[in-house]
């Protein structure tokens, strides 16, 4: 499962302001409330989920930071997951017999 790219989810650049974030955030928020989108309701329960999401990462800044650098927030299945470290963790494993 692939990391998300939640610049990409909030349609902001990686150098986005805090403000810039809380604006995009808001007008995504409204657009894809369930509520506002009749006959679509769970189409627009996962959109409004994921731009939730990205907004608890990128409108905090410690986690906005964490995310930058890792590309993860630090669940701990996501070392594993993360392309980063997959091939690491691999090699590791090979050399305790493929455990």
């Amino acid at each position: 499962m692939p990391n998300k790219d939640y610049y990409t989810i909030l349609s902001v650049p990686k150098n986005a302001s805090d403000d810039d974030i809380k604006k995009a955030y808001r007008k995504l928020a409204m657009q894809f409330h369930p509520d506002k989108n009749p006959g679509k309701e769970k189409w627009a329960n996962e959109k409004f989920k994921e731009i939730n999401e990205a907004y608890a990462v990128l409108g905090n800044a410690d986690k906005r930071k964490q995310y930058n650098q890792f590309g993860t927030t630090g669940n701990a299945n996501d070392i594993f997951r993360s392309r980063a470290t997959e091939s690491t963790f691999q090699d590791v494993m090979q050399d305790y017999g493929g455990a």
